[in-house]
């Protein structure tokens, strides 16, 4: 389709999976406006690697939001500023309810006040909760167990209260496990704190940090270890200018998870990760964490028949492979 210099309005354009999807957007012929706090997202990437028009504010503030949609034409909003770290939320739940579900209510109704009713969400799997069969598709019940999953949830009953009442059209997105770094070298994962699996393994193979913890070797799994499924960061930028075009070509209000289909156990990703890297990454095994289920692995059927999504990046190799270039560059 023609973008005709549409302006897409990305919150979080300045964090990990935001600032990857801003890049797919400029490269799809998109102007792209960046809203971002900055609590973790990176200014530096921003002017030096995606050269897009930098708003530094929170979604919270409804005068900031009123100016934007007033002084720029946006065609569409893509939504990613959430707070995203799952034992955070549980300690401090209130952070987590302020600026998911507030915040984003205030974004959608300065949508809708300004007539912009095109809208891809940021959700997460976490809405699922423990899964009752696997792969996990969009009909799974979803019981979150911890209150950051709980408010992508209450976002997403939002937006379908928000379509019968305002005929507000959103794409909602359940992730699975982002992981890796842009092809380009110019992007990847920087998390203060880290909590994701790979950077913490990468991490320790650049001698930052002494070991890596292991929770859990009894699971109900090929080798006792959980299970994964990880999607490459750019994957999921590309399903989001799937969304975004569906949407602007008429398609109704929808729900897709994005995954691989396939998981990889935390020993594999271990093992992959000392082959590709040469160095040695040493392991320490620990107690199971309360709450992580064996295995957590997505049906992405609905993507890939509804929205013609074709992940490029799907073994574990190559995740690891441009991550690595990128910690290598960042952090080495």
């Amino acid at each position: 389709m023609t973008t005709d210099l549409k302006t897409i309005l990305v919150t979080g354009g300045a964090g990990y999976i935001g600032s990857h999807t801003v890049m797919a957007l400029q490269q799809a012929g998109y102007r792209v406006l960046i809203l971002d706090n900055l609590v973790y997202g990176h200014r530096d990437l921003v002017e030096t690697a995606l050269k897009a028009e930098l708003i530094v504010g929170s979604t919270l503030d409804k005068a900031l939001l009123k100016d934007v949609f007033n002084r720029y034409d946006i065609s569409a909003v893509m939504h990613f500023s959430a707070y995203a770290y799952v034992g955070e939320s549980v300690s401090d739940p209130s952070k987590y309810y302020e600026n998911n579900v507030v915040g984003t209510l205030s974004l959608l109704d300065a949508m809708v006040e300004a007539g912009v009713k095109t809208f891809v969400f940021s959700s997460t799997c976490a809405t699922y909760g423990v899964p009752q069969e696997m792969p996990i598709t969009e009909t799974h019940p979803q019981n979150p167990i911890n209150p950051y999953g709980m408010t992508k949830l209450m976002v997403e009953r939002i937006l379908s209260d928000y379509d019968k009442a305002y005929d507000f059209k959103s794409v909602r997105f359940r992730y699975f496990n982002a992981a890796g770094a842009h092809p380009n070298g110019l992007l990847g994962e920087d998390h203060n704190p880290e909590t994701h699996l790979i950077p913490l393994v990468l991490q320790t193979a650049l001698g930052k940090r002494e070991s890596i913890s292991v929770f859990g070797t009894d699971y109900p799994t090929p080798d006792g270890t959980c299970v994964r499924d990880y999607i490459h960061v750019c994957d999921l930028a590309d399903a989001h200018i799937l969304g975004l075009e569906y949407l602007l070509e008429g398609g109704e209000s929808a729900v897709f998870n994005l995954g691989n289909g396939s998981g990889f156990s935390v020993r594999e990703v271990i093992d992959a990760a000392a082959r590709i890297t040469g160095k040695p990454i040493p392991v320490v095994e620990v107690e199971r964490r309360p709450g992580d289920p064996p295995a957590l692995v997505g049906s992405s059927d609905r993507a890939r028949s509804i929205l013609g999504w074709n992940p490029q990046y799907v073994d574990i190799d190559t995740i690891l492979t441009h991550a690595w270039a990128w910690h290598q560059k960042r952090h080495g």
